[in-house]
């Protein structure tokens, strides 16, 4: 990430150490309101249906952080695919047509009694990272790879405490940041 050394920090008001930001609490992605937007930007969210009582509430998460950061409906496309072994291929689909300034993958994993979780959530992971490098346009992994299906319902809570919200969190940053970089480049006059 590139950094603004007079700002030292693109997403907090005042410096930060790293020891500040693990000290004492789980870690959680925030947003900095006034200084990201998702106004003026498109936004895909391609969804899992597998355990969709769990990827309902991501999808809501996700759309709600959207929507809070200054998106509207109009910019905001869900695609639902079967399962979380399909959400590479789609979102690539996606980043790929132009429509869209970041791609928002969800879905859920959990472990079973057979290696099938390793397949799926290790292909889905480098699935996604191989769209948004193939691309160039941010693809968040928001798929919650858990042990149990408590450990799931409780990383698709409500508000913040929510893959999917954290996942559209991180898609705005992305944006943001892109954006700034490409300011800069136009203003360095570089390549």
């Amino acid at each position: 990430m590139l950094v603004n050394p007079e700002r030292r920090s693109l997403y907090f008001k005042q410096p930060v150490s790293v020891g500040e930001i693990f000290e004492g609490s789980t870690l959680k992605t925030e947003l900095q309101r006034e200084q990201v937007t998702a106004s003026g930007s498109r936004f895909a969210i391609v969804v899992s249906r597998w355990h969709r009582e769990l990827t309902s509430k991501m999808e809501s998460g996700a759309v709600e952080a959207l929507r809070s950061a200054g998106a509207d409906n109009a910019s905001i496309e869900v695609f639902g695919v079967p399962g979380s072994f399909e959400l590479p291929l789609a979102s690539l689909k996606a980043a790929e047509s132009g429509n869209f300034d970041a791609v928002i993958s969800l879905g859920v994993v959990i472990r079973g009694e057979t290696p099938h979780f390793d397949y799926v959530a290790g292909q889905a992971a480098a699935g996604i990272m191989q769209a948004a490098l193939q691309t160039g346009i941010p693809v968040m992994f928001g798929v919650i790879t858990a042990n149990t299906a408590e450990q799931a319902r409780q990383r698709a809570g409500d508000g913040t405490d929510n893959k999917g919200y954290e996942a559209a969190v991180s898609a705005i940053e992305m944006v943001n940041l892109f954006r700034e970089m490409d300011r800069a480049k136009v203003q360095g006059g570089g390549d």
